[in-house]
């Protein structure tokens, strides 16, 4: 019988395991104490919606839509797509599901988002992401409080150093119009000399062009108009307030004027926070206000900002990370002192301490494990101590051991680990009674 020749993973996806997973986990933890801090809500989004959700809320025009999106027809004939990100799904969310009344809506979610294309360092078909939105606010403070929880997640995930903020407003829906039109004329002057896909967008997508990566189009975005030249009193009203409450929140940035996004209902404040630690994909965090998206899925206007960043890219900036300390680790010797140390495990469990049981190999080779998993108490059980009615309870820090009573044994290892500096015994204490 020939052997069955074990699967591949598939191209562009990862198993996330060991130091990276426990990253992984670090990145998601953080995000959901800091969100709870700004006090944003919790929502859970499906992971596929209706092609067309996705197709006018990202626009036809982009590569994701046209190129990079997993769509499919279901048996009912109907496309689908796997969700490339968020936004466009809490929005038809915020129109389908009543989320209007709560208005203004602050909203967090994260998960995995799908998306087809080239795999590279810190990018995946599937990676994840965290997402947070703030709908039905049109005031700049909404954007600076967005700004500021990004800025205070990067500080709490201890990477904030080497991480820059970029700031740029594509103004009102006037000023942006003028601005686009100002493109067209001045990129229409050398269309044959642009890259081809800054041909198709020139028409389409104008501002595009901006951020092109192609050489072709670089030379010509340098001395291309900037928005600055056609900036309303309004939209330079809105951006001073933007960046006057950055300097009063102590969130540092640069402005970044060929900052941009293409869509026509993006408004207002854009932002990256970027790097140089990642390569050549070195945004770490984006998003920007985007007023004008209720419309094209069919909603009256709502004005609305937010930002997304990909757990992934987070994880390599904060590095490997080792699982929690063992704080006790339970040894028995025989049935009878297994049988005692689960439900020791359970009671030392159920009051916040990390420990584990041994019951594999000698002595010897269990304090082994014990140390090296990192344990700074052992709890040893035989048959002789049972008898007796004790536990040894060791010091795996100082090296001391000593006999304690069972009945008073969890008493005894809160204590020690206290002195340890590893617990709070009036917590642990207040926690039994």
């Amino acid at each position: 019988m020939s052997k069955v020749e074990t699967p591949r993973p598939i191209r562009g996806t990862q198993d996330i395991f060991g130091p990276e997973a426990e990253a992984f986990a670090f990145v998601v933890e953080t995000f959901e104490r800091v969100r709870k801090l700004y006090r944003f809500r919790r929502a859970e989004m499906p992971v596929f919606e209706k092609t067309e959700v996705f197709a006018r809320s990202i626009g036809e025009t982009t590569d994701i839509v046209s190129k990079e999106m997993y769509s499919f027809l279901d048996r009912g004939e109907e496309s689908l797509t796997l969700r490339p990100e968020f936004t466009a799904g809490i929005c038809r969310a915020f129109l389908t599901d009543g989320w209007q009344q709560y208005v203004p809506l602050k909203v967090a979610t994260h998960g995995p988002v799908f998306r087809y294309e080239r795999p590279q360092k810190g990018r995946y078909r599937q990676f994840h992401q965290i997402d947070a939105e703030i709908i039905g606010a049109g005031e700049p403070q909404a954007d600076v409080e967005l700004l500021a929880m990004a800025d205070q997640l990067l500080r709490e995930l201890g990477i904030a150093d080497g991480v820059t903020l970029q700031l740029n407003t594509l103004g009102d829906g006037d000023s942006r119009e003028a601005w686009r039109a100002a493109l067209i004329e001045y990129f229409s002057a050398v269309r044959g000399e642009l890259s081809e896909d800054s041909q198709e967008r020139l028409e389409k997508n104008p501002l595009r062009i901006l951020d092109s990566k192609d050489p072709r189009d670089k030379v010509f975005v340098a001395d291309a108009p900037l928005i600055d030249d056609f900036l309303s009193g309004e939209a330079q009203d809105f951006f001073g307030a933007v960046t006057a409450g950055l300097d009063a929140a102590g969130v540092a940035w640069t402005r970044n004027p060929a900052l941009v996004r293409g869509l026509d209902y993006y408004r207002h404040t854009a932002f990256e926070f970027v790097t140089d630690r990642l390569g050549a994909q070195g945004t770490v965090l984006a998003g920007g206000r985007y007023d004008g998206l209720m419309e094209s899925l069919g909603g009256n206007p709502t004005p609305a900002v937010g930002w997304a960043a990909g757990i992934e890219r987070l994880a390599m900036l904060v590095g490997e990370r080792d699982a929690a300390p063992l704080d006790v680790a339970v040894i028995p010797l025989g049935d009878a002192a297994s049988a005692r140390g689960e439900g020791l495990l359970a009671e030392l469990r159920r009051h916040g301490v990390c420990a584990e049981m041994d019951y594999r190999g000698n002595m010897k080779k269990r304090m082994q494990r014990a140390n090296n998993a990192g344990a700074s108490v052992a709890v040893i059980l035989g048959d002789d101590e049972l008898a007796k009615g004790v536990a040894n309870l060791k010091d795996l820090i100082e090296g001391d051991q000593h006999e304690v009573p069972l009945g008073d044994l969890v008493d005894h290892v809160f204590g020690l680990l206290s002195r340890q500096g590893r617990g709070d015994q009036a917590r642990w204490a207040i926690r039994r009674d």
